[in-house]
């Protein structure tokens, strides 16, 4: 991999920066074979072990703190990186060519790359704790107040020395933060069902709407509120099972009575192809017609358990 780069660095100035291949590979840390059926285990055995006591009503709780673990040491190994990466830059933009400079350099990028590497293993074993997580509860893993960033599709900042090393670490956060797709945005409040056949009903009918806008927009990413309590739930399951990318916008709740409307304009600004409104309160509604204002296509389902409230109509009629 290193090789693959040898072009691009040749034309460098380094100030007598030496190239050298990254100091780890993946093939010093746990294989995925390894890491699924460890996690596989280990996850069998703790909810084996709560089933029938008392903890039983707690499992989600827990379920959710084990793949945290991982999610936590993530983090605290990206915050490594960003620590070397700022020794880096400090010590590229004091450049002097001599031999201890150099020294110096080498060993901060190789800190960054070692640190770099150690996250997307955690990344990657966090992701199958996740899928685990959703498996067994039927909802998307997410963490309390940080995003779930997963970094393991861009590597090339753990290969890179110097410069590239700085833009290549820059433009992995970028791109993990904001995924290149086409916006669509979802939005929906909390609901009541009568009976459980009801809420089968509507949780299918979300999927389905959600399958058709997908057909349409294969490359999609999907923007939600992230309530972890309504409907939001069921989109985030839906896209983490069918692999599509999602941004959650929170409410901030420091503007009171305008969060919802805040959080309206700031979904919107991303020029959305589609917006899709499940029953809500008067924010959604207040979205829809900003969104037909726009002339953003609205995918409308209002109607009873999630249905177009127009053919529900016409079938009153």
């Amino acid at each position: 991999m290193h090789t693959s780069f040898a072009d691009q660095l040749a034309g460098l100035d380094l100030a007598g920066f030496s190239i050298g291949p990254a100091p780890v590979s993946t093939s010093d840390f746990p294989v995925r074979e390894a890491v699924v059926q460890t996690l596989e285990a280990v996850w069998s055995d703790l909810f084996a072990m709560v089933s029938g006591t008392a903890l039983e009503a707690d499992a989600e709780d827990l379920g959710w703190a084990f793949v945290n673990i991982f999610h936590r040491s993530a983090e605290r190994k990206s915050t490594a990186v960003d620590r070397a990466t700022d020794e880096v830059r400090a010590l590229i933009a004091t450049a002097d060519g001599s031999e201890v400079h150099t020294h110096e350099l080498e060993t901060q990028v190789e800190r960054a790359q070692c640190a770099e590497s150690a996250m997307l293993a955690l990344e990657e074993m966090r992701e199958v704790a996740a899928a685990l997580y959703l498996n067994e509860f039927g909802s998307s893993w997410k963490p309390v107040s940080s995003s779930r960033f997963n970094h393991s599709v861009m590597l090339t900042s753990a290969l890179v020395e110097g410069r590239d090393f700085l833009r290549a670490r820059a433009e992995a956060k970028r791109r993990a933060a904001v995924p290149e797709g086409t916006p669509v945005v979802f939005a929906g409040g909390r609901t009541r069902h009568a009976t459980e056949d009801d809420a089968l009903t509507f949780g299918n009918n979300v999927w389905a709407t959600l399958d058709k806008v997908r057909d349409r927009v294969p490359d999609m990413v999907l923007i939600h509120g992230g309530d972890t309590k309504g409907v939001d739930r069921l989109a985030s399951s839906w896209a983490e099972r069918r692999g599509i990318p999602q941004v959650t916008f929170s409410l901030d709740m420091r503007l009171g009575t305008r969060a919802g409307f805040k959080r309206n304009e700031r979904m919107l600004s991303l020029d959305p192809r589609y917006v899709i409104a499940f029953p809500g309160n008067g924010v959604l509604e207040r979205l829809v017609i900003e969104a037909k204002t726009r002339r953003i296509t609205v995918v409308d389902r209002r109607g009873p358990l999630g249905t177009n409230p127009k053919s529900t109509s016409a079938g009153a009629d």
